[in-house]
């Protein structure tokens, strides 16, 4: 189950100096899957948590300000560069994006490699959780405080909650594969761009294109 996930607020790199969100929010899922599906026995269940907030005609994603995923090319994302037209906010773009990411790959892989089933998971609004530890200390603090009334809201959540339907999604024994779950664990529909078969295996060709210039041990 690929859960690492980061918003950063102000530009970051990884190691290869790729934008640490495009890096440990796609990337790192996707090398690390792909280097153990050679292991992973037939009917293994491989997980992706991604976002709405990849979809910009997704209402709550849109009045939160973000714009949707504007993913130009692996190595434009990596570089920390997006479509035009994007948020205002810092770091929306990338966190969208690399959100999209996750997507691609669970759609792609579910074609590419039927023995395994690929799952994705909207976990949520999580006000309560450390994913926005960027933010200003005022505001981490009153999302905390504010998470018990929130999760009565309309795709809200809280991480105990998160996890239970996480861990429903990974430990299904159906044979649903290239599905993507929503909050309370019922499949919803990712947007236009990423439902396209052709969009998400080009992201990911172009994702394993950029992977492979690293070289072995790096």
């Amino acid at each position: 189950m690929n859960n690492a996930g980061i918003m950063p607020t102000t530009p970051a790199k990884s190691k290869q100096r790729w934008d640490s969100a495009f890096a440990t929010n796609h990337l790192g899922p996707l090398a690390f899957t792909e280097a153990l599906i050679p292991v992973l026995p037939d009917g293994a269940n491989v997980v992706f948590i991604a976002s709405a907030v990849e979809d910009p005609e997704r209402k709550i994603a849109v009045q939160a300000g973000f714009r949707g995923s504007r993913f130009i090319s692996a190595e434009a994302a990596a570089r920390g560069e997006y479509a035009p037209g994007g948020s205002t906010h810092a770091g929306a773009d990338a966190y969208a994006t690399s959100k999209q990411g996750a997507l691609a790959t669970v759609f792609s892989l579910a074609r590419e490699i039927p023995r395994l089933h690929f799952r994705a998971v909207e976990p949520g609004v999580n006000p309560g959780s450390n994913l926005a530890r960027d933010m200003a200390a005022p505001i981490r603090v009153l999302s905390r405080v504010l998470a018990p009334v929130m999760v009565l809201m309309p795709y809200y959540s809280t991480p105990k909650r998160a996890a239970k339907v996480i861990s429903t999604v990974l430990t299904d024994p159906s044979t649903a594969t290239g599905i993507y779950y929503d909050e309370n664990g019922k499949p919803m529909q990712a947007s236009k761009q990423v439902s396209d078969p052709a969009y998400a295996d080009w992201y990911v060709t172009e994702s394993r294109e950029l992977l492979a210039t690293v070289p072995a041990g790096k």
